[in-house]
């Protein structure tokens, strides 16, 4: 908990960061920017070993950057234990060296991990602003075993870890110090050709055993936004931005067993895949990246959940290419990747007829290619086009009498476009200018949608006023249908104004989703038809006192009400606070809502909204957590919280109620092995919703049965309501040994299930009154999922990676009499039902043109 809280809280836009100067000259607003430091970079011509020993003369020879300020836990006080930072460069790398000095040896932690990972121990990070815009960031990190941390940093974004660069760097212990030597290439940033540069600057460290984050140029909690608040670097002349060019081909084989194949295909099955990921600058300012012939087997299972929902599951993106240097196409949400080489628009319409089955349905769809080509001017306008192209994908259906053997198109040629302008502006705000657009070939349907985004913010960057306009479109008809697109056309509109530096903070806010508004096509919205409202506060104290760190609080009230017809949806009132305790960084918190009765119109499923909805009492919620000192050996992280509704006046029903909690202990048995143990259980008792549809069927209830035959012959189109007990268990086991800086190992085991039971049933009218009806036909369900994910990874080389992973996963939905409610026999079931393994050895490696170019005589 701790390490997330320093990553979102120094590095993420919600966190505004500072201290006080090194010798001030009087007292200085907690609200107000610090003074910029200024740092000179010494040019070099000799060659430069990294070996992190700094024992060259150059070293010697360039200024410090020294003087570091506290941030964690308390801001404002100068470091104890000096830092020394310098900067070297020529005409190809910058080079970072740094000491940190300490007490001893042992108040040095260093706990290896895979890269891109906090652990228990200590970094230095070094940040660019290559356009001295502040807003857009690099960093750049290496912890005491030598373990490599990137990110970029934008107000979409926030802090994006997943972006990642080539680079180098060494540690070394000496006596009560440790060193760090970094080489950044000029091919791993962007900057413009001017002759003299003038960057944006800053440095981190962290000293763990103390749980002390330091900066150079001092962060201010209670100032807004992170890359406006560092330093700058000068000096750096006549470099010229390289040719960025480079390969990275790819060669991948799988061996997959399904247990469970249908018959006459075989079981065991080897495929073998190559590819190449292209680097590009196009300019000192552009870069295209391009990925072909993709291959995306390795990547995190999926946490399959059971939805009982009326919106579909929004699922993590794991795939490096759509994670890594996005922030440009994060903007204003448009963009949700998982659409692109999603499950076919028509996977779900396929069906086999009396004499037919089902041989092949693929679920996703596979990709030709993908590009984007991104960056930023020495204007401080950012441009991003990202296209991608997936194929015809086709259902296989065969006859049972004759063998004979068809194709029906689930998915259409279908090209995804997105294209970008965002323009930097003064006191930390921007406009922006967002297009995504889909294409499908054949008789369907295309998508575009074209958003503008700003924020403005005044010279003291502490009040800004922020808003957004967005049009969607959609043309041409449903798939396989002759029937029009119903929604053509649609927009959102919002507009913020908000006090967005100091220990208080607050906004106001409002906003319209037209009840046509659609971006689901390559964005995600999970209800339109909306008008909402609402005002918020946030109090925050970040120096220590009492007994504690910190103080974190905020509070709110938000209101929606339907767009058409114009009908009150729902009411919110919530807050909360956490802190950190001084001695022991014990940190806790809570969490509260209360809401009055509420009408939910998506959960009967019934379209156009504003009939029907489920009418929910009045509740509250309260909700806490508690998280240890991850520096010892062995913490743990708690968190519960309970639900309590109002007691229904219209039927003689039980209280609703809803009650869950998680334990995730932790253990570090060395710095180089660790588990990590999750379990997350949850029970909704008289939960009144939606009857979930059997597997099959695509509504709740359907005429193959009797007993829906019934209800739907005295009222067609009936909605089944159910009252229902739901009860949720989770269980992840992570262990992780981290063989050396660039070799790991990790193995994820999840087991997750979800059991529905039915106690009475309910018919749905129209104002929201519920009807009892005597159903009797069984719809309790169960779902269970269990998966290993095992992955090997070895960089042996700067940008060059070998991969071995081994998947095994299975699931089963269980209805009627065979869904049970006990948890042991779920999680029998799971693991003696057959499942599919897949082993996997996928080998990249990395080539940059300026290092295998010819040289020059």
């Amino acid at each position: 908990m701790f390490s997330r809280v320093l990553l979102c809280c120094l590095f993420g836009l919600l966190v505004r960061t500072g201290a006080a100067q090194t010798t001030p000259a009087a007292p200085v607003s907690a609200s107000a920017l610090a003074p910029k430091k200024q740092l000179q970079a010494l040019r070099i011509t000799e060659a430069i070993k990294l070996d992190g020993q700094l024992d060259e003369a150059m070293w010697q020879q360039a200024p410090i950057a020294t003087d570091f300020i506290q941030n964690r836990p308390n801001p404002g006080p100068p470091e104890k234990h000096k830092t020394e930072v310098r900067v070297l460069y020529d005409d190809a790398n910058l080079y970072i060296g740094a000491v940190m000095h300490d007490v001893s040896p042992d108040s040095i932690l260093r706990e290896l991990t895979a890269r891109d990972n906090f652990g228990n121990t200590d970094f230095i990070g070094i940040f660019l602003d290559t356009y001295h815009d502040n807003l857009n960031g690099y960093g750049f990190f290496v912890t005491t075993g030598g373990v490599q941390m990137d990110a970029r940093y934008s107000p979409a974004g926030g802090e994006d870890f997943n972006w990642n660069a080539v680079w180098d760097s060494r540690t070394s212990l000496r006596g009560t110090d440790w060193v760090a030597e970094l080489r950044i290439p000029y091919s791993a940033i962007r900057f413009s050709q001017t002759a003299e540069q003038l960057w944006g600057l800053n440095f981190m460290r962290q000293r763990k055993r103390e749980n002390q984050a330091f900066f150079w140029n001092e962060v201010k909690p209670a100032v807004d936004g992170f890359v406006n608040q560092w330093g700058t670097l000068g000096g750096v002349r006549d470099v010229k931005p390289p040719l960025r060019l480079s390969l990275t081909p790819y060669i991948s084989g799988y061996v997959n067993h399904n247990p469970i194949s249908e018959e006459g295909t075989r079981r065991t099955t080897t495929s073998f895949n190559g590819g190449a990921d292209v680097k590009w600058g196009i300019n000192e300012s552009f870069t295209l990246d391009a990925t072909l012939v993709p291959d995306f087997g390795q990547v995190q299972s999926d946490n399959q959940v059971l939805n009982l929902s009326p919106f579909e599951v929004q699922f993590n993106e794991n795939r490096q290419f759509f994670t890594e240097g996005t922030e440009l196409f994060n903007k204003g949400n448009l963009f949700y990747s998982r659409r692109v080489g999603a499950t076919p628009i028509g996977f779900y319409s396929v069906q086999a007829g009396d004499k037919e089955k089902i041989l092949k349905n693929p679920a996703e769809t596979r990709l030709l290619n993908a590009t984007k080509v991104s960056g930023r001017t020495s204007k401080g306008l950012g441009i991003g086009v990202f296209n991608a192209v997936s194929n015809d994908v086709y259902a296989t259906i065969r006859n049972n009498e004759t063998g004979e053997e068809r194709e029906e198109l689930t998915q259409p040629f279908s090209n995804y476009n997105i294209a970008v302008l965002d323009q930097s502006l003064k006191n930390n705000s921007y406009v922006s200018l967002i297009n995504t657009n889909v294409t499908r070939f054949g008789r369907t349907y295309d998508a575009n949608v074209t958003g503008g985004l700003f924020r403005f913010a005044n010279k003291k960057n502490s009040y800004a006023v922020d808003g957004r306009v967005v049009y969607s479109n959609r043309r041409g008809n449903v798939f396989h249908s002759d029937e029009l697109i119903d929604d053509p056309d649609g927009y959102k509109y919002q507009l913020g104004i908000s006090k967005i530096s100091g220990n208080f903070t607050w906004g106001v806010n409002h906003g319209i989703e037209s009840d046509t508004y659609n971006p689901n096509d390559l964005g995600i919205l999970f209800g339109n038809n909306n008008i909402s409202q609402g005002i918020y506060g946030n109090y925050n104290r970040y120096k220590p006192f009492w007994k504690v760190n910190n103080l974190s609080t905020y509070f709110g009230i938000d209101q929606s009400v339907l767009y058409k017809p114009t009908r009150y949806q729902k009411t919110n009132i919530y807050g909360g606070a956490n802190t950190t305790f001084t001695k022991n960084f014990l940190t806790t918190g809570f969490n509260f809502d209360l809401n009055p009765v509420n009408r939910d119109y998506f959960e009967p499923r019934a379209f156009p909204l504003g009939n029907y909805y489920v009418r929910v009492p009045a509740n509250g919620n309260i909700g806490t957590f508690v998280s240890s000192d991850y520096r010892k050996k062995v913490a743990l992280d708690l968190n519960a919280g309970i639900r309590v509704y109002e007691q229904e006046e219209r039927f003689e029903r039980p209280r609703r109620f809803g009650i869950g909690f998680g334990v995730s202990p932790r253990y570090r048995v060395n710095n180089k092995l660790n588990f990590r143990y999750s379990l997350d259980w949850s029970t909704n008792r008289n939960q009144i919703g939606y009857v979930n549809p059997s597997r099959g069927d695509n509504g709740s209830l359907s005429n193959k049965y009797p007993e829906d035959a019934t209800i739907l012959g005295a009222s067609p189109g009936a909605i089944l309501l159910g009252r229902r007990r739901v009860v949720t268990v989770s269980n992840v086991l992570t262990a992780a040994y981290t063989f050396t800086n660039r070799m790991s190992l990790t193995v994820r085991t999840r087991h997750y299930t979800s059991t529905v039971r039915y106690l009475d049933f309910s018919r749905l009218t129209p104002g929201g009154t519920e009807e009892p009806v005597a159903y009797t036909r069984n719809r309790d369900n169960t779902f269970n999922a269990f998966n290993i994910d095992a992955v090997y990874s070895w960089w042996f080389a700067p940008g060059s990676q070998i991969s071995i992973v081994w998947k095994n996963a299975g699931s089963t939905f269980l209805q009627a009499n065979e869904a049970t409610p006990l948890y042991f026999d779920n999680l029998n079931n799971t693991i003696n039902t057959p499942h599919n393994n897949s082993v996997s050895v996928k080998i990249l490696y990395y080539l940059d043109y300026l290092a295998i170019r010819p040289r020059r005589a």
